[in-house]
């Protein structure tokens, strides 16, 4: 593993690395940590209704989220983003973007990763998206793959929170307090104004889980004040200092 502290978001579509994981990125960037996002598709499809009900067309609804997503980016301090540019409902992951992606996660040698949550009837892009990152993720493990080229260690894959939570079968085990990048969130959440709808919901999601941190952190003995929190599922055994 590389010393220097790097982390990768594969996020299906353009915006969900916003709602999802925002403050986890701000943080650890402001920890020093680089942080890429590599995103599978804009959500041109099925994530921009509003778009095409203005009359746009798959270019300009593409360019649309691009820049929003770019937008979002910068306010939160995204060492780098990506955009592969797959197509959504449904996401081509074959061999092809399994090489791309590949390639991604040996360049950046993550310290960890984030992505969807492994089940997701109401958008099966997500949960395809996190087998196909765990399929991506071992065979950057593997020394037969492009051999001589650096190896991925074992990065834990933490699954950031669903749209509909209760209905994922998702168990959130590592809580993380992001009231202190909380304004670089808010500020990346209006970036995405393709889905107005969604500014205010994840920001409740946010107060919600700040609530399970103090009282995880210690509750009316002395948990700390969190304002606002992200909520991750790990999927392998966790031995950390930070995420």
């Amino acid at each position: 593993m590389s010393d220097s502290k790097t982390a990768l978001v594969i996020s299906a579509h353009a915006a969900d690395f916003v709602w999802r994981c925002g403050g986890a990125i701000a943080l650890h960037q402001k920890l020093g940590y680089e942080v890429t996002v590599a995103c599978l598709s804009y959500g041109e499809r099925g994530e921009s209704a509003r778009l095409w009900k203005e009359g746009k067309t798959l270019d300009e609804v593409k360019t649309i989220r691009r820049k929003e997503a770019e937008n979002a980016a910068a306010a939160l301090d995204v060492h780098d983003i990506q955009f592969l540019d797959l197509g959504d409902y449904p996401l081509d992951l074959g061999s092809e973007a399994q090489d791309r992606v590949v390639d991604i996660i040996r360049a950046v040698q993550p310290r960890f990763m984030l992505s969807h949550s492994q089940y997701d009837p109401y958008n099966t892009d997500h949960m395809r998206t996190t087998e196909f990152v765990l399929t991506c993720r071992m065979i950057a493990q593997a020394w037969g793959h492009k051999p001589g080229e650096d190896v991925l260690g074992a990065p834990q894959l933490y699954l950031f929170e669903p749209h509909q939570t209760e209905q994922m079968g998702w168990k959130p085990d590592t809580f993380l307090d992001i009231t202190a990048v909380w304004d670089k969130k808010r500020a990346a959440i209006e970036c995405m104004e393709g889905q107005h709808h969604l500014w205010d919901f994840y920001t409740n999601v946010a107060e919600n889980r700040a609530n399970h941190f103090r009282r995880n952190s210690g509750g009316q003995a002395g948990g700390r004040a969190a304002k606002y929190a992200e909520g991750f599922q790990s999927v392998f055994p966790r031995t950390v200092d930070e995420l």
